[in-house]
């Protein structure tokens, strides 16, 4: 594997300052509850809001403030989303009375969570997409309590209109304008103001993943994310402009996100780093985009496709791209990605907003062991079992045995007391 362009080495952003940081505002939040959460937006988004729940008048507010094709678009993305998270859904099934020996009746129940808080960022930009995404896949799944949060504009007292419009759109039943650790931290463990939820989902910047970190066990959660990703296999038949597009369109994401190109052409992937240079002299986001290209793109040249699919596994990235002559040759080698991308027709832009599949996805490797949010995120696999006479006084001696291995003599007594 050769190296075209070089990234900077790029830490997890897991550091002791900001596990301490972040340990304070939880605890703040615990001691102090509706208090704290008033300092921060003070401190943190120049806000004086004191009731933090959205109400049904400021959401209506939203819909005067956006025009109808916006409307239109976000139902017709929600659409999409909707129809494959409920095909998704379909993919599990219950198990009714299953028999592994003769008496023992053993089944399992797929039941949602009573309760979610969907986590909205709204950064650097408004992200109405992610409401989308992770509000609509918890409604499929039947979750009762679904719960949006999303910072206010910085200085106001307002979420943006677009995302609030959003929210309300893939169905949320409670909208509440808190952001960051803060609100991770009240959805948690509760305020006067928040009923603590069973799940947090979502995207942030680095203090919501550690607090999501530092949360998890009290609540569940989707994964602890970090940067965007995208890493692009291409061949000498991709068109280098195109390959420049999708990678640029990861780096505006956050000056912290990363690009990658693994191509089998020295060629191609000299005119992709041209064509990334020319895209940014007129790219209203440069700022952003640039200082991550800059800073984090990376362009390989492997010896071959199943080099590209190794390195490509090796990584294990959020967004991966298959931009090659004949993309179902490797794609069932590929393992290890958030979402696959399979052909030069298939932008990963589409799925961030409307083909269907889910936009929040693993980062930093962490495809390894997991995927996106879906309807089976806010799911669980809960098992039951009944005996007869017979099966129950027929397993007792082996189970009694086991146990007396173990050491675990009341276990054993327990099933003693069924042998007859």
């Amino acid at each position: 594997m050769q190296t075209i362009k070089a990234s900077k080495t790029r830490s997890n952003d897991e550091n002791k300052q900001l596990v301490e940081i972040v340990a304070e505002i939880i605890n703040n939040v615990r001691e102090r509850g509706d208090e704290a959460l008033k300092d921060y937006a003070a401190a943190f988004d120049a806000s004086d809001r004191s009731s933090f729940r959205v109400s049904r008048a400021e959401i209506e507010e939203a819909y005067d403030a956006v025009d109808d094709t916006f409307i239109s678009d976000l139902r017709q993305a929600k659409a999409n989303i909707e129809a494959f998270a409920v095909a998704q859904k379909a993919a599990l099934r219950p198990v009714d009375d299953f028999s592994p020996a003769p008496g023992i009746h053993l089944s399992h129940r797929i039941i949602p969570v009573d309760s979610c808080c969907c986590y909205v960022p709204g950064g650097n930009y408004p992200l109405y997409s992610s409401a989308l995404m992770l509000i609509t896949p918890a409604k499929v799944a039947g979750v009762s309590r679904i719960c949006a949060a999303s910072p206010v504009v910085h200085g106001t007292a307002s979420i943006n209109k677009k995302t609030l419009v959003a929210m309300d759109i893939a169905g949320a039943d409670e909208i509440y304008a808190v952001s960051g650790a803060q609100a991770i931290a009240a959805f948690a463990y509760g305020t006067q103001q928040i009923d603590p939820v069973d799940m947090i989902v979502g995207p942030g910047n680095r203090y919501v993943a550690e607090a999501k970190r530092q949360c998890y066990g009290k609540v569940g959660i989707d994964f602890v994310a970090g940067p965007s990703e995208v890493l692009i296999i291409a061949d000498e038949t991709a068109d280098p402009s195109v390959i420049a597009a999708d990678l640029l369109a990861q780096c505006e994401h956050d000056v912290n996100a990363k690009g990658i190109l693994i191509s089998t052409s020295h060629d191609l992937a000299s005119e992709v780093l041209k064509a990334v240079e020319e895209e940014l002299r007129d790219l209203p986001t440069a700022s952003v985009a640039g200082k991550s290209w800059n800073d984090y793109g990376e362009i390989l040249l492997a010896d071959d496709l199943e080099e590209a699919v190794r390195c490509a596994n090796s990584m294990a990235p959020e967004h991966l791209e298959l931009n090659v002559s004949d993309p179902e040759a490797v794609t069932g080698d590929l393992r290890n990605y958030g979402s696959l991308f399979v052909g030069a027709n298939t932008a990963e832009v589409f799925g961030d907003y409307a083909s269907g599949t889910n936009h929040t996805l693993p980062t930093l490797g962490a495809s390894r062991y997991t995927g996106g949010v879906w309807a089976g995120t806010f799911l669980k696999v809960c098992t039951s079992q009944w005996m007869t006479d017979e099966a129950s006084s027929s397993i007792a001696p082996l189970v009694k045995r086991l146990a007396e291995g173990e050491g675990l003599m009341a276990h054993a007594e327990a099933a003693s007391k069924r042998i007859r």
